[in-house]
């Protein structure tokens, strides 16, 4: 269970969501500068709010009017960005078994074998950041940030270099993966077929405020029927 309550600028825009995530995957669904990316930060400890109190499992992240901030290397919690930061200097492999630096040589060389089978990477393990295509990138970024067993995977756009068939394959891999070892997910993304191809709960954002949170097919249905209602259309 994921709880939070944030109040978060960047720049001239400000965040302020609060809500209690119980579902195994939740995903933040809005349009460009609704706040989704600043949301995933906040949670993953990137960034630093104003007031926040953030909890994962019960315990306690963020809290600021106590000054608690565990730091982000020690939450638990992984995040795969819109733009895969892989160390240039460093094989697949090594990217993968970066944080992986608390098991010995065999584990960790285990850990990294399965990680890249569930992400279908493992044909990449001796290549380097700058040989891998887009969406070959993407799913090395995956299996690192699946690597170290994290609570709490954040998820913003991470499919966006791979075409609609590979995007769906990958996305049923990682929702088994994640459901098997009890892991917790939320996704970013400002596309519909993403968040109806989950079957999750939507928390949808607009201009940094919490619109709508519940299944996707009612919260999209709703603001479907808010546009329509704006433009003077009838719903059909």
């Amino acid at each position: 269970m994921l709880d939070f309550s944030l109040d978060a600028h960047r720049g001239a825009f400000h965040l302020q969501v609060e809500s209690n995530l119980a579902t195994e995957w939740t995903v933040v669904f809005g349009p460009s500068g609704a706040g989704k990316s600043t949301l995933l930060r906040l949670l993953a400890g990137l960034d630093n709010p104003i007031h926040a109190r953030i909890a994962l499992e019960g315990r306690v992240l963020t809290e600021t009017s106590t000054k608690l901030h565990i730091p982000a290397g020690h939450r638990r919690t992984s995040l795969v960005s819109q733009q895969p930061t892989l160390f240039p200097h460093l094989n697949v492999a090594a990217n993968v078994g970066y944080s992986l630096h608390k098991l010995d040589c065999a584990a960790r060389e285990r850990r990294v074998s399965q990680m890249l089978d569930l992400v279908d990477a493992s044909n990449l393990a001796d290549r380097r950041p700058a040989d891998l295509s887009g969406g070959q990138a993407e799913r090395v970024a995956l299996a690192r940030a699946l690597a170290p067993a994290p609570r709490l995977l954040l998820l913003d756009e991470p499919f966006a270099a791979l075409d609609g068939v590979a995007s769906d394959e990958l996305l049923a891999r990682l929702q088994q993966w994640l459901r098997e070892n009890r892991v917790q997910a939320v996704m970013a993304t400002h596309d519909v077929s993403d968040a109806l191809a989950t079957q999750a709960e939507v928390l949808f954002l607009r201009e940094g405020r919490l619109a709508a949170l519940g299944p996707a097919a009612d919260v999209l249905a709703s603001e479907r029927a808010r546009l329509l209602d704006r433009l003077g259309r009838p719903a059909t």
